[in-house]
């Protein structure tokens, strides 16, 4: 399962805007509880429980920091496991340098660090790990997810419905750069009976675009072009992302806004003139 990624892009997904871009982007930390969607009987995947706890905060002029938690109770036809995804991530405010440091547990037990850094150099991608083991690894050109979310805001702003594009987060061997595509539905505003509405708290009353996006690992040799994943959330103009689906083929996880915090923080940049 590869939980790993899935708030990163959206990531989270879930957002980072540096001020050269149309908005600001929401400084806070969110909390989604988690559920299973849709599961086939190959899955072997029963039920769900758990909880995804995301962080951001940070300045164009400083960069951007995350912090994110996924936590999972898997119940199988014949087991249970627990997961226990622990994410750290720094890009800086122009997109061109990029750290992490991903730590999956299993039941407790480590079972997989990665750490290391990427930078965009010329017309290609520098990875340097430090674990597992170092390593020097060398990409196509791409983004992260700063600019990965960048490009989505301004595209929805624009009126875009499709497009697709690249990104690297660092997530799994932190070898890969990911094809996105990306379909963003029409902006719309919540309801009193959505039921994430009471969790909004001042984000009551803003709108927002329904997105879906899926990620191909296109270096794979098997000759289909099947997404590794998929996602689905709301995506508000400062970067903020609720109601998401998270979908692995077989089964789907879906996480619930249950609480969310604005931090307050200094504006670091300067102002424009």
């Amino acid at each position: 399962m590869r939980a790993s990624r899935l708030l990163m892009p959206v990531v989270v997904a879930l957002a980072i805007l540096p001020q050269a871009a149309s908005a600001n982007l929401l400084a806070h930390r969110a909390v989604y509880d988690l559920d299973l969607g849709d599961a086939t009987e190959k899955s072997g995947v029963v039920g769900v429980a758990g909880r995804i706890v995301y962080e951001f905060k940070g300045s164009s002029c400083e960069g951007y920091s995350t912090n994110y938690r996924f936590v999972s109770q898997m119940t199988l036809q014949e087991a249970e496991k627990m997961n226990d995804y622990q994410i750290t991530t720094f890009e800086d405010g122009d997109g061109k340098a990029f750290n992490f440091v991903t730590k999956f547990f299993v039941d407790d037990q480590l079972d997989k660090e990665t750490k290391g850094s990427a930078q965009i150099v010329g017309e290609g991608l520098d990875v340097k790990l430090q674990k597992p083991s170092a390593e020097s690894i060398e990409l196509p050109k791409t983004q992260f997810p700063t600019q990965h979310m960048i490009e989505l805001i301004d595209k929805a702003k624009a009126g875009e419905n499709f497009y697709e594009t690249t990104i690297f987060d660092g997530s799994d061997d932190a070898n890969k750069v990911m094809t996105t595509t990306v379909i963003i539905g029409k902006k719309t505003k919540s309801s009193e009976t959505d039921p994430e509405y009471a969790a909004l708290k001042s984000l009551k009353d803003e709108s927002y675009w329904p997105v879906s996006i899926a990620y191909f690992d296109l270096s794979k040799q098997d000759g289909e072009e099947v997404p590794d994943y998929s996602i689905s959330f709301k995506l508000y103009d400062n970067g903020f992302t609720r109601d998401l689906v998270m979908s692995y083929g077989d089964f789907s996880i879906k996480a619930k806004l249950v609480g969310l915090d604005v931090i307050d923080q200094k504006q670091t940049c300067p102002a424009a003139k």
